[in-house]
């Protein structure tokens, strides 16, 4: 395959609310630096950004907590890519935060959502938020933070809703309060297999499945580490493609609803990436594939 053929659109299409996008997207947290907090290179950062709209990519995911020294993911993507094209899609998440020396803060509190969603605003240059996630990370009631998110989605600076880091019970819980067109939770080929309810769940109600770190797993900031399994490997030597490329597919083959957003700040990885969109697992490699699912 040949780069002048790759497009993301190979994925097939869905529907965030009224915003159309292609299922194989783009997380920006990679562009800030690498896993020891070395800050990238913004020129190769920006690079990346502008190729992956040429390549198709019409979804980017990203937050204001996406920095590290002299680096944010918001602003590499407004200097890269504003004036937006009509067609990008940028979801941002809001609830936790980082203080300036890159340390988490404590959950937002519902009235500091506003604030939030104003600074990804700001960074991004941008009067709307075409999705915002509200990332949760515990167990207890999303109500109090979700109707805020609600309220400024009535106010006009949010377009659509989504719950990042949930559990199936949080989702109802939001579901109650606003429509939720996307779940973002921690899932790929052998990690969080916990999720697969969920996943069906959000298949039934018409609703996104957009995991993260299914490229890195267990490695998560990190990166992925350790060897791949003999089933990943072998199916790559198969179709001649990495088993990064192996796990995008498998996740999009997840279901029609299900999102992948790979992230890199690499140019190369972002081609591999972006490619994954129009690879075509046989019923032998699912069989596979199922195999290290189940042990993970």
């Amino acid at each position: 395959m040949t780069t002048d053929t790759v497009d993301a659109a190979a994925a097939g299409t869905w529907q965030l609310g009224d915003l159309t996008v292609n299922r194989l997207g783009f997380g920006a947290m990679r562009l800030t630096g690498d896993a020891a907090g070395n800050p990238s290179d913004r020129d190769r950062a920006v690079t990346v950004l502008r190729r992956a709209v040429e390549l198709g990519v019409n979804h980017i995911d990203t937050a204001a907590f996406y920095f590290s020294p002299l680096r944010s993911a918001n602003e590499l993507i407004n200097r890269a890519l504003s004036p937006y094209p009509d067609d990008l899609v940028i979801v941002a998440k809001v609830g936790p935060g980082k203080d300036p020396s890159g340390e988490w803060l404590p959950m937002a509190r519902p009235d500091q959502l506003r604030g939030q969603v104003q600074e990804n605003l700001r960074q991004l240059g941008r009067d709307h938020l075409d999705v915002v996630y509200l990332r949760v990370y515990d167990a207890g009631s999303l109500a109090e933070h979700f109707g805020a998110l609600a309220e400024l989605r009535t106010a006009g600076l949010i377009r659509h809703l989504g719950v990042s880091a949930v559990r199936p019970h949080q989702v109802d819980e939001a579901r109650g309060i606003a429509p939720v067109v996307a779940v973002s939770n921690s899932y790929g080929l052998g990690y969080r297999t916990s999720n697969d309810a969920l996943l069906r769940d959000c298949a039934a109600h018409g609703t996104a499945f957009v995991p993260f770190f299914s490229l890195a797993t267990s490695g998560r900031e990190a990166g992925a580490s350790g060897a791949e399994p003999d089933e990943v490997r072998a199916v790559a030597a198969a179709h001649g493609v990495t088993p990064a490329q192996v796990r995008l597919a498998w996740t999009l083959h997840q279901g029609p609803n299900v999102l992948a957003i790979p992230g890199t700040g690499n140019p190369d990885h972002l081609v591999q990436n972006v490619a994954a969109a129009a690879l075509r697992l046989t019923d032998e490699d699912l069989t596979r594939l199922a195999a290290v699912h189940r042990t993970g």
